[in-house]
């Protein structure tokens, strides 16, 4: 089951206002287009750096964190929207033309109706123009330059992730070290489950209230990279999997 996930950006809201502003391998992970204006992901899931060591201050007893092991997950990647690849009626949307606004009813434009309901669905969509369409139960419609998180900072590819906050409070940071199935129950393909493996998560954004769960959360994998992207191998679920915390 997927489920929608939409930045709660109560958090943006005040930074604006202080500031007047294995198996088949035939998947390859997804490609962000030339105009988003942030910085464009690699294909490959980017590593997390490696943390400076601390200087040595003589012999002292070291001690490590090991990572908590979660397991029975359920994992669904999100995406950006991308006009260019969707179609349908003429549909005007309404909201706020900046940031700094909620529940506004200003003329954002016209768009495909089905790139409004992919909005609707995963929280952010590229329009034509390169500007992004975002949407939050919270704010409504607005115009903004990035897809956000719900901490206020543009939502990364192969980094942020979605949860409940009761279960993994923002911040928390994790791995998926095993994939488990399909939601069919089939094995995922296993250059997809590699990437989404490879990447080091954070929770930066939430769940619409009533729509996460105590063992489900949302991957952000960039925008979306072709008109019939939700019949890839990315578009896809996950059940049972297994994540690394910590």
């Amino acid at each position: 089951m997927r489920l929608r996930r939409t930045a709660a950006v109560a958090v943006i809201m005040v930074a604006a206002t202080a500031t007047a502003a294995g198996c088949g391998t035939k998947a390859e992970p997804p490609a962000a287009s030339k105009s988003t204006p942030t910085a464009s992901p690699s294909p490959t899931p980017p590593t997390s750096p490696t943390p400076p060591s601390s200087p040595s201050a003589g012999p002292s007893l070291t001690t490590t964190t090991k990572p908590r092991t979660s397991t029975g997950w359920e994992i669904t990647v999100y995406y950006t929207a991308v006009e260019d690849y969707h179609d349908g009626t003429p549909t005007p949307v309404t909201g706020c033309p900046t940031l700094n606004c909620k529940n506004g009813t200003d003329n954002l434009g016209t768009y495909p109706a089905d790139f409004v309901q992919a909005v609707q669905d995963e929280g952010t969509g590229r329009t034509s123009s390169g500007t992004y369409l975002n949407w939050s139960y919270d704010i409504g419609y607005w115009l903004d330059s990035v897809p956000r998180t719900s901490d206020g900072q543009s939502l990364s590819p192969f980094v942020s992730a979605a949860a409940d906050p009761d279960v993994l409070p923002h911040g928390t940071r994790f791995t998926i070290a095993a994939c488990g199935t399909q939601d069919d129950g089939s094995t995922p393909p296993s250059a997809v489950c590699a990437a989404l493996k490879d990447a080091s998560w954070e929770i930066t954004d939430e769940f619409t209230p009533g729509l996460g769960g105590s063992r489900h959360i949302d991957a952000y994998i960039g925008p979306e990279t072709g008109e019939h992207f939700t019949d890839s191998d990315w578009y896809i679920t996950l059940t049972g999997a297994r994540i690394s915390i910590g």
